[in-house]
């Protein structure tokens, strides 16, 4: 995977608990373009690697803009940008890459929760700048922890976003059903944010009838997995044929880094799918979210970061 070295050109606070970063190249040289949707990998202080979405118009090349919120749930990677990471200093980053792109739509309806409105804003710029037809609903806890809000307010599509604020009066607080409406195969929707939110937007809009392939949804983390009943199972290498045993504590990634054989990982919670191995034989417990239900009913691959299998034995193509 390619890497560039980047330089923080400007740290800022967006809302509370959440900081925005503008990246430019060391060289001063075009960053590599980049379409609506898609993110970088950010190497941030203490070794980790975390994904961000990318929130300014992917029709700039001088600079990647981010905005991180501080989650103290995670293992260090948000403090360490809003702690570690200052004015001047350098990244180094993947170059884009989007698992979340927009699809050519006669409408276009956003949902973003939280900081799960950075992808969207970006394509909220893109949507308008092709006169297409919008709308953004963003959803936060309140004014002061909604990022980038007097920026959309002055933007010229502000008339097509409908702030919603937990603390505000009920009749402006999201009405999933109203906001999604009846199915329309003209009309495509886009999620992000945390899973609960997620998941409420979704299964209103199935509940309502949307087909599967109108719905795009983005996680930002994964959820608590119940891992009480996990047990051993094996891995084959269809190289080698060597097959090796991934304990009921660790993952298929760790199990294999102890014999020499090494998978790149990123997210390590099968949300960025950097780890995606094919699988040859045998059935894969999925614990990712980043596969389609139908793409986890094939069982051809799967992210050995965080996935398991129900079989005895997983034959991979490694």
């Amino acid at each position: 995977m390619t890497t560039l070295t980047v330089r923080v050109a400007r740290k800022t606070r967006e809302a509370e608990g959440i900081a925005g970063f503008e990246l430019e190249r060391t060289d001063g040289a075009p960053l590599p373009g980049f379409s609506a949707g898609s993110h970088i990998d950010v190497q941030v202080p203490g070794g980790l690697t975390r994904q961000y979405s990318l929130c300014n118009d992917s029709a700039e090349t001088h600079r990647y803009r981010i905005a991180v919120l501080r989650d103290p749930n995670t293992r260090g990677g948000s403090a360490g940008m809003h702690d570690s990471v200052n004015e001047g200093d350098t990244l180094q980053v993947s170059e884009p890459r989007n698992h979340f792109p927009l699809v050519h739509a006669q409408r276009t309806l956003l949902f973003a929760g939280g900081i799960g409105v950075t992808p969207l804003l970006c394509m909220a710029q893109r949507l308008h700048a092709i006169g297409a037809d919008f709308t953004l609903h963003y959803s936060t806890r309140s004014p002061s922890r909604t990022a980038f809000m007097q920026e959309i307010a002055a933007s010229p599509f502000a008339g097509k976003v409908v702030f919603h604020h937990d603390d505000g009066a009920p009749d402006q607080i999201l009405n999933a059903p109203l906001a999604i409406g009846q199915p329309d195969a003209g009309t495509h929707i886009y999620i992000c944010g945390p899973g609960g939110y997620i998941n409420h937007v979704v299964q209103v809009a199935q509940g309502m009838g949307w087909p599967s392939a109108q719905i795009h949804l983005e996680y930002f983390s994964s959820t608590p997995q119940d891992t009480s009943a996990d047990r051993a199972f094996q891995v084959k290498l269809a190289s080698s044929g060597k097959t090796f045993e991934v304990g009921a504590k660790e993952t298929v990634v760790q199990a294999l880094q102890k014999h020499g054989v090494e998978i790149l990982t990123s997210c390590e919670q099968g949300v960025c799918g950097t780890c995606i191995t094919r699988v040859l034989e045998g059935d894969c417990d999925h614990r990712d979210l980043y596969f389609t239900d139908e793409e986890k009913a094939r069982n051809d691959q799967f992210t050995p970061c965080c996935s398991r299998a129900k079989t005895n034995l997983l034959v991979l193509d490694l």
